[in-house]
């Protein structure tokens, strides 16, 4: 272990001089100072750029500053002043790179050529652009559809996604995983059977109006600290905020304003969280249903005693369905049973549910906390059954609200970035674009990485993102992609998904969002959906990084002309040309959602996709929303019988937007200076033998045939239940088994891998 971590208790609040000071920092770093100005005028404003960070609502009426830490990162990290260009290819070899941090690989700036591997050299030589396409077009056509993956991230816009998922269906697949697979796609598979909706109900108006919020698995102050305004708002109301979560992150406790000059000068934060229940990883099932136990007990109390119910009964009876037999597992599961798989005392359940019960509108936020384990999809339900109880669904200041992570990753999937043929309105797009699309369901990421494993696949093509590094089973996965004989990977910076060679791999440079992307017709606009639902316009104010960049709809266009047979319907010239036509034919695909899309493109605070559920019309089979039994109390793997077994919960730091990473300081944590660091409770530390700032190893507690293990942990002592550890992500996927996921999500259960840790 060469790097030690400090770490000494952050005694600040999130936002405040710490964020400052973090902005100025990371604007000098990168060389980035020009994009201060920007900043202030364009970010998420209307007629400005969207963030390509989190996907956090945008309001109709900006602050003064609508951007928040780590949205500036992303930016400066965008508009850096380094650049990776062919020169600095030919200086290192693919091996040598391979042994760089992921830091350090995205740190050298822009890729400003497109590049083509060269095994002979072991480097990257730039390659002409007409080139490129000519041999990946070449080689598409070699290859069974089927055995071919177009992966999107979630940065990719509405217009770029949309063109995308039309390539890959004009090729023959519907092979299109997205990132939305690893986080949220639990959400997606959750809510349909339950409300009859794969999205959030919430709109950013509705925070103005609940009297109530509930928040689990879900770290506001790094992950979507915009939001913070809006929780600021409602506590200055005496809004109570009660947060579920195994780690006491400071985003949740306590926030300064930036905005606020009287709240800077005196440091006085304003408390967020009036509850705070540290749930053992793998345990919100169990204490969500010890809160309807109380609310059943409550309900019992208020009849006896002739008083207003608890729960909003002629909603059940109107809107719902399965409610009998849910409200028969609550009573009948034990109180031991739910302290155990929770973590939790029966009394800190009983004050939770007291405060929901006085509720007249709830909003219930959920993150990667949720999705991410086993029982993800019965996490979310149990959420929605909470909910439902009391009515907070379909009214003004209630509802549901997943907080997703990528700025357009739950748009991509309403143009179409999907593998499952049900999502998407084939029928209209065979009519409109005068083919047969497949018909079969493509393969998710899990699906994808079990075809690789398989040697199932020829050929993967990743529009943004950097899969390898993202994916579970990473040692297994590397090994594997090099039997890939096609890689094209649609990039702005060098990472390690670009080292992992195929036997030919391209690298296609591209223009990030906040750049003029100049066309044809002009300088094009693009559009982003928000975690609300909200579409938003966004104009590119900074000049391009390198002359030499395409944009992702050009690239996009130029590998489908040269892959796929000439089709008059489909004007990829044209729509590369006016981006304003790709939103034509949007509207023409899914009219419902995106009926005269040019016109509203510069609503204020983005215009809201209709959500059904919204208004208490519930598109299920049964037309009602439904209370759903969960599988079991606890969403992890790990039943908990063996108590040397641990549950890691692997997490981003505040210097960290999934795989990218921007420095090494997690302040709010208090944590500094090295990534490989495993947080544990101390007494399950003293327990196991193990030294306070000591090295670990981990090791992956399955028997499956394969010994997952990873060295150079230095122990932390950190506030967390016991039972729980914590660990950072992307570097600890290679402990997570390719099996060990959503039960039919299949989204990847990082939020509660059981290990075992142990002393060097």
């Amino acid at each position: 272990m060469t790097e030690r971590a400090h770490h000494e208790a952050y005694d600040q609040p999130v936002g405040g001089w710490g964020s400052v000071k973090s902005l100025a920092k990371h604007s000098l770093e990168e060389r980035a100072v020009a994009a201060l100005a920007p900043l202030m005028t364009d970010h998420n404003k209307t007629g400005g750029y969207m963030c390509t960070s989190c996907a956090w609502a945008k309001p109709a009426q900006p602050h003064v500053a609508e951007f928040c830490e780590n949205g500036a990162k992303a930016t400066f990290w965008d508009a850096t002043s380094d650049r990776a260009t062919p020169d600095f290819f030919a200086r290192h070899t693919v091996s040598e790179l391979l042994g760089w941090s992921d830091h350090d690989l995205e740190k050298q700036g822009r890729i400003t050529h497109p590049l083509r591997y060269d095994p002979a050299t072991d480097t990257y030589l730039e390659v002409p652009w007409e080139a490129a396409f000519t041999e990946i077009g070449a080689q598409l056509r070699n290859f069974p559809p089927q055995e071919v993956i177009f992966y999107a991230s979630g940065r990719a816009s509405l217009e770029t996604s949309y063109m995308y998922q039309l390539l890959a269906r004009l090729y023959g697949c519907n092979n299109l995983p997205d990132s939305s697979n690893m986080c949220h796609e639990t959400t997606s598979v959750a809510l349909p059977p339950s409300i009859g909706t794969s999205v959030g109900t919430v709109l950013l108006e509705d925070f103005d109006k609940t009297d109530c919020i509930f928040a689990f698995g879900q770290n506001v102050g790094s992950n979507a600290p915009r939001m913070l305004h809006v929780l600021q708002e409602a506590r200055e109301r005496d809004v109570p905020i009660v947060v579920f979560n195994p780690l006491r992150e400071k985003g949740w406790e306590e926030f300064v304003n930036p905005q606020r000059p009287g709240q800077m000068l005196t440091n006085s934060p304003t408390p967020i969280a009036t509850q705070y229940y540290q749930v053992r990883a793998g345990g919100d099932i169990a204490a969500m249903l010890g809160m309807a136990k109380t609310l059943f007990a409550l309900e019992d109390e208020a009849r006896a005693a002739g008083g207003a119910p608890v729960l909003d009964r002629d909603f059940i009876a109107t809107h719902t369905d399965g409610f009998a037999a849910f409200e028969v597992l609550v009573r009948e599961t034990g109180w031991d049973e739910i302290r155990l798989a929770s973590g939790l005392s029966q009394s800190a359940l009983e004050a939770a549910a007291v405060t929901f019960s006085r509720a007249k509108a709830v909003i219930g936020i959920y993150g990667m906390g949720l999705t991410q384990h086993r029982l993800g999809i019965d996490n979310v339900q149990m959420l929605v059954n909470l909910l439902l109880m009391g009515g907070h669904m379909g009214k003004p200041g209630a509802g549901i609200c997943p907080v997703r992570g990528h700025s357009n990753v739950q748009g991509q999937r309403t143009v179409g970035i999907a593998e499952k043929v049900d999502l998407v309105p084939l029928d209209r797009m065979a009519e409109q674009f005068g083919f047969d699309p497949p018909r079969q369901d493509g393969l998710n990421t899990v699906e994808a990485c079990e075809a690789m494993v398989e040697g199932r696949l020829r050929a993967f093509i990743g529009l943004g993102g950097n899969f390898v590094r993202a994916i579970p089973e990473r040692t297994l996965m590397e090994e594997k992609w090099r039997g890939l004989d096609l890689s094209v990977q649609v990039a702005t910076k060098l990472n390690r998904t670009h080292l992992v060679t195929a036997r030919t791999t391209f690298l296609l440079p591209t223009l990030v969002r906040s750049e003029i992307d100049l066309q044809a017709s002009g300088p094009q606009i693009v559009t982003m959906e928000d975690s609300t639902t909200c579409i938003h316009a966004s104009r590119g104010k900074f000049e391009p990084a390198a002359p030499t960049l395409l944009s992702e709809p050009r690239i996009v266009a130029e590998i489908a002309k040269a892959t796929l047979p000439p089709n008059p319907r489909v004007p990829w010239d044209d729509w590369v040309a006016d981006y304003g036509r790709v939103r034509e034919a949007i509207e023409a695909s899914f009219p419902k959602d995106f009926h005269d899309f040019n016109a509203r493109l510069d609503t204020p605070g983005g215009f809201p996709r209709p959500v059904p559920a919204r208004e208490r019309i519930w598109e299920t089979p049964n037309g009602k929303a439904n209370f759903h039994i969960p599988a079991g109390l606890c969403a992890s793997f790990d039943d908990g019988a063996d108590a040397d077994i641990l549950r890691l919960v692997t997490l981003r730091s505040n210097d960290q937007f999934n795989t990218t990473i921007y420095g090494y300081v997690d302040r709010p944590r208090g944590l500094s200076g090295s990534r490989m660091i495993i947080m544990m409770n101390r007494d399950d530390r003293l327990r196991l033998g193990l030294a306070a700032n000591g090295e670990a190893r981990i090791v992956t507690a399955v028997e499956d045939g394969i010994h997952r293990e990873m060295t150079g942990f230095q122990v932390i002592d950190y506030d967390l239940p016991p039972g729980t550890c914590a660990s950072y992500y992307p570097e600890c996927n290679a402990l997570m088994p390719l099996w060990h996921h959503d039960r039919e999500s299949k989204t990847p259960a990082a939020k509660s891998v059981p290990v075992h840790v142990l002393p060097a």
